[in-house]
């Protein structure tokens, strides 16, 4: 507290008596002024980096800042599709202009399996991998140091169904269905069931007509199994189906083959092709969603151990998370699932599939093993049924 001292009369006049106490107020004011801006500037200190959401941490930049020193490079091993990356890395490179990513297309257990090939020599360039083999990334993630830890600042404001296992976040949520060739398929499959009656109807025009997924890749053996297990009547009409079909070892294959009438339609393929495909194809190729079971998944992504670029794979894992990311991700024809994405023509997300299939058609793939037992007993059920 501030005491005033009284004035001695004998040596200081009243006129200089009230200039010192002017003085002093003034002065005292100054010096509270000032310590009040310094307390206030405190939080200033203190704040999110400038262009970032207000929930990211005060020392983000030093992340940026890292980046930079970097040189802005990044390699992502993926099974996405150049035409899914595209608006991502548009978006990401608009907000990082010195980044540089290079997103390789490899087969659903290629990424995994160069992966640890490389690692096991010490000379692992990637920094990030992205894919949707559930299986593959299990039993990837099941191995000691095959993922960076990171606590993403976006992962509190995202569904808890977004990690879907440490260090492993949702890039998007894609549903499987059914795609199939319009000009010679007249009447809709809007179900397996549905696809079951017409393909019992005309078996002989049908044999060898009708794609799925080979189900010794983990794609296809995470999509079937987790079909037949989340579906009370699944076999009923895979027992139909799969006499008169044939196994492709990826979507995109398969998008190829029906566009061209090899196939009159596909089951269980992905919505990363099947999207863009049906957008493409003038409405020759049509996507549907099951009707009586959707199954989902998680375009897992996750970084490296020892990432050549760790600050760089950061800030590209916060991007595809953010409101910006995942605006970018339903652009290139995935889905994304922040509630706050743009709705257009072209543009998915997982909530239209909630309303589509209903939450309770919805077959959503945890990312956990599948014992070899039961993965045994089920590729060898499901091959014998297969076609020659």
């Amino acid at each position: 507290m501030f005491r005033s001292s009284p004035l001695n009369s004998g040596s200081v006049s009243r006129r200089q008596a009230l200039g010192f106490g002017v003085l002093g107020a003034a002065t005292l004011a100054a010096a509270l002024t000032g310590c009040g801006s310094t307390n206030a500037d405190k939080p200033a200190a203190n704040a999110v980096p400038e262009g970032f959401p207000s929930y990211y941490p005060a020392d983000y930049s030093k992340i940026v800042d890292a980046s930079k020193a970097e040189g802005g490079k990044l390699t992502i091993y993926s099974n996405t599709d150049q035409e899914n990356w595209a608006p991502i890395l548009r978006d990401f490179k608009a907000k990082y202009p010195w980044t540089q990513v290079s997103a390789d297309n490899l087969d659903s257990d290629e990424v995994f399996q160069r992966q640890l090939s490389e690692m096991a020599t010490g000379k692992a360039p990637a920094d990030m991998l992205v894919s949707n083999a559930v299986q593959a990334w299990a039993s990837y993630g099941e191995k000691s140091d095959t993922l960076m830890e990171y606590d993403s600042p976006e992962t509190k404001q995202l569904p808890d169904y977004a990690q879907l296992m440490p260090n492993v976040w949702a890039m998007s949520l894609d549903p499987v269905g059914i795609a199939y060739n319009t000009a010679l398929m007249k009447e809709a499959p809007t179900s397996i069931a549905g696809l079951a009656k017409t393909v019992t109807a005309d078996a002989a025009g049908y044999k060898n007509k009708i794609t799925t997924r080979d189900v010794k890749g983990a794609w296809g053996f995470t999509v079937s199994h987790a079909f037949a297990e989340g579906s009370s009547d699944a076999w009923t009409g895979l027992d139909e189906i799969l006499p008169s079909a044939r196994p492709e070892s990826s979507s995109g294959t398969q998008k190829e083959k029906i566009l061209s009438g090899e196939y009159v339609a596909g089951f269980f393929i992905s919505s990363a092709v099947g999207y863009p495909a049906e957008k493409a194809s003038g409405g020759l190729v049509k996507f549907v969603l099951p009707t009586d079971g959707t199954v989902v998944l998680g375009r897992g992504i996750g970084i490296t151990p020892k990432a050549p670029h760790p600050a760089t794979a950061k800030l590209f894992l916060d991007f595809v998370l953010s409101e910006t990311g995942q605006n970018a991700v339903a652009e290139g024809g995935l889905s994304s699932y922040r509630d706050n994405v743009e709705l257009s023509e072209g543009r998915h997300t997982y909530q239209e599939v909630e309303k589509l299939a209903g939450k309770d058609g919805i077959i959503r793939v945890p990312y956990t093993m599948v014992p070899d037992a039961e993965v045994t007993a089920f590729v060898s059920k499901w091959n014998a049924q297969l076609g020659s």
